[in-house]
């Protein structure tokens, strides 16, 4: 089976995708593309055959990270669907669409990836790395499409960007070498800030992103000239007790590291930076718009495309 190669973007809004040509999308966009990708791979990899015809009807899993009732995921699948009918392929007709999801708690991914290899499927639609990640160990013949990676080589779920081997595929947006950069824009924009509130999520990434992630924050704020506090969060329900203990600090500012659990509770964190009255960069816009309840800065890193 050959692969197409994984495209690095430098950011995960307006995103430049090689392996379709010079094409200029959002997320929203890419996801719609996506559905056509997944049904492509559907066609022509059915699961466990080669060279027969196409099913008459696809079976495509979806592993998705929040749940199934938030507005994240229900935006995710609509626009995945639409991508589906622009395809010619509309659900319960010639394509059947399995959703799984794990309502932001990626300990469940196993389980769950687990239950959709069990249902035949010819490909499957992990939302993340570590969605892809518990994806790839339930199976190595379905083909696996990631939209979102961290750093794909790093954490071991590929051979390399040019060729990734295996029965992954995919897009990454580099998260090790953008966290510095994050962190440099916020001193640009913010020359006052010092004391920085680093909020984090361990189990985002594989070991070695994550260590390199880390790293590479550390290693610039000192450059920076800034004192940065780490704030671990491994899950929805431990984010209170982190928010009291980043007010109890007294930082300038709070960085929100990359992670798919901090994304889907984006709006919890913007409500208690607001509360706080703390300047906050993330991993992308939509952060930042989320409307006018936070009465001061908001730095989204990624362009607006």
């Amino acid at each position: 089976m050959s692969w197409t190669p994984l495209v690095a973007l430098p950011g995960c809004y307006s995103l430049t995708v090689a392996m379709l040509g010079v094409v200029h999308m959002r997320r929203r966009q890419f996801l719609g593309m996506l559905g056509g990708v997944a049904f492509a791979s559907a066609a022509v990899c059915p699961n466990g055959v080669r060279g027969q015809q196409p099913k008459k009807v696809a079976r495509i899993g979806f592993l998705a990270t929040g749940s199934l009732d938030s507005a994240q995921t229900r935006t995710t699948l609509n626009a995945f669907y639409q991508g589906l009918r622009e395809h010619g392929y509309a659900e319960g007709e010639n394509v059947i669409v399995e959703v799984r999801a794990a309502d932001s708690k990626i300990e469940r991914f196993p389980a769950l990836a687990s239950e959709l290899v069990g249902l035949g499927l010819d490909v499957i639609v992990a939302s993340n790395s570590e969605a892809g990640r518990a994806a790839q160990q339930a199976t190595t013949t379905i083909p696996i499409v990631v939209p979102v990676m961290g750093d794909p080589v790093g954490d071991g779920l590929v051979a390399s960007l040019a060729r990734p081997g295996g029965n992954i595929t995919g897009l990454t947006f580099l998260g090790p070498q953008l966290v510095p950069k994050r962190l440099s824009l916020l001193k640009k924009a913010l020359p006052m800030v010092s004391r920085v509130a680093a909020l984090l999520h361990p189990g985002a990434y594989g070991t070695r992103t994550m260590n390199d992630m880390i790293n590479e924050a550390e290693g610039t704020a000192q450059t920076l000239g800034l004192q940065l506090q780490f704030f671990g969060v491994r899950g929805p329900d431990e984010l209170d007790k982190s928010f009291s203990a980043i007010a109890d600090e007294q930082v300038d500012a709070l960085f929100v590291f990359p992670s798919p659990m901090l994304f889907t509770e984006r709006k919890r964190i913007v409500d208690v930076a607001a509360k706080l009255r703390l300047p906050l960069i993330s991993m992308g816009k939509e952060f930042v718009q989320l409307g006018d309840s936070c009465p001061m800065e908001r730095i989204s890193s990624t362009p607006s495309g």
